[in-house]
């Protein structure tokens, strides 16, 4: 049944749906790794496509920029489609010197001063956790690959450009514990529990607050490619 963000037919999304922010990500990575892969929707050009990889059907979706972003569409996904997993893949920023670009983080919970769950549920934690069945396959995927990976809370930020009188990367660290910053799992995370579903984070590191390097819109796009393999051989063992 479509939804008025989704044209998907019943039956046209995997239980397994890897979800980058960015649709054109999405499209990449279908037209990259996926046999076969067939459009399931184009409704706000949210990109999304279903395929095999290695045998095993996949489905891999865009999510936009932000929670309500991401809330809408995994809710839908799990709610209307049946999926039963959700594996986000993004980029984010670091908050200390020992990330470096292209390194990869697991989210092992999403700190947020948003007010999505209180929101969406009545839900006050300001922690929302991935599934550890999820999150055990993605690193079972990574050390097989010898892809190595920061296993860490994340920062889930509703701001992308702050005033400077407000908390900054040091603070959100110091205070939080927070290694990085990106603006989806506390949502993802949250529509996860609520309905009775899985998901998890897998993070590229794009940028960095404190050495202030960065990658450019086209290698976020096509050249975070550990993560989409180590994504894609845990959807194997969750699918």
């Amino acid at each position: 049944m479509s939804t008025p963000h989704n044209q998907a037919a019943n039956g046209e999304i995997a239980k397994v749906v890897l979800m980058p922010g960015d649709p054109l990500r999405a499209k990449y990575i279908a037209e990259t790794f996926l046999e076969d892969p067939t459009m399931f929707n184009t409704v706000r050009n949210m990109y999304g496509y279903t395929g095999t990889y290695k045998g095993t059907r996949i489905s891999v979706m865009g999510s936009g920029m932000g929670m309500p972003s991401i809330g809408i569409y995994s809710y839908e996904l799990f709610s209307h489609y049946d999926v039963e997993c959700i594996i986000r893949i993004g980029s984010a920023g670091a908050y200390t010197e020992e990330l470096h670009l292209f390194d990869l983080v697991l989210a092992s919970e999403a700190w947020s001063e948003s007010t999505f769950a209180l929101a969406q549920s009545g839900d006050d934690e300001t922690l929302q956790k991935p599934s550890a069945r999820v999150n055990a396959a993605i690193k079972e995927a990574a050390a097989s690959l010898q892809k190595p990976l920061t296993e860490a809370c994340i920062h889930s930020s509703d701001v992308f450009y702050y005033e400077a009188n407000v908390d900054g990367h040091r603070e959100f660290y110091a205070k939080h514990g927070c290694v990085c910053v990106e603006m989806e799992s506390f949502a993802l995370f949250h529509n996860a529990k609520v309905l009775g579903k899985h998901a998890a984070c897998l993070l590229t590191i794009s940028d960095s607050l404190v050495t202030h390097e960065e990658t450019t819109a086209k290698q976020r796009e096509n050249s975070f490619t550990n993560m989409m393999e180590v994504a894609l051989e845990a959807a194997l063992k969750l699918a």
